[in-house]
């Protein structure tokens, strides 16, 4: 009966209990006379309590498959179909959403076009007689050689440099006051001015 229960998969119901009745059975077996007799009564009390939750078990499982499949409405129809549609996540890693392919392009020309925006910025800000050494004539300098070297760095850095100067306008705010701003003159200074 084990045996039979074993290849069923019955097994798995309580398998603890299972494998403790099969240690019974097999110690059991091992006896003779009034032990085995003993041994035998309790192997057939565990075996009956086993078959009688097999039998709960089974009715329900019968009970929630019965109660479990509700009328299926379109929308549930609609939902299995676009499931079975899409292809399956690589690397059995769960899906993420992928990104629409227009809005890679939208992202990929925003960002090239505000690099080309801060290269005609950097250009305007070039002087005219800016000799080698001038920082905004070397800034624009090496924007243009990124440019023509890799578009796609450029892109990434200028949207790094976007979002530094993001986080210094954000500071900015609670900046301390900047050291060219006039300083009220002390009422000492006012003394001597007016004495002497």
């Amino acid at each position: 009966m084990l045996d039979a229960w074993r290849a069923r998969g019955e097994h798995r119901v309580d398998p603890v209990r299972f494998r403790f009745i099969e240690a019974l059975a097999r110690r059991a077996s091992a006896h003779q006379g009034d032990a085995r007799r003993i041994l035998d009564g309790k192997v057939h009390s565990l075996l009956a309590a086993y078959r009688e939750n097999l039998e709960k078990a089974r009715a329900a499982d019968a009970g929630v498959k019965q109660d479990a499949a509700p009328p299926r409405g379109p929308l549930a129809e609609l939902v299995e179909h676009i499931a079975r549609q899409s292809p399956p996540p690589a690397g059995g890693q769960a899906a993420s959403a992928p990104e629409l392919k227009t809005l890679r392009y939208f992202k990929s020309t925003w960002s090239r076009l505000s690099a080309d925006r801060r290269l005609t910025q950097s250009l305007a800000k070039v002087p005219e007689n800016a000799g080698p050494l001038n920082s905004h004539h070397l800034v624009h300098r090496s924007l243009m050689l990124m440019h023509e070297l890799s578009p796609e760095y450029l892109n990434r850095f200028m949207s790094y440099v976007d979002t530094l100067l993001w986080v210094d306008q954000v500071n900015g705010s609670n900046a301390p006051a900047a050291a060219n701003t006039p300083r009220a003159e002390s009422p000492k200074k006012t003394a001597r001015g007016k004495s002497g």
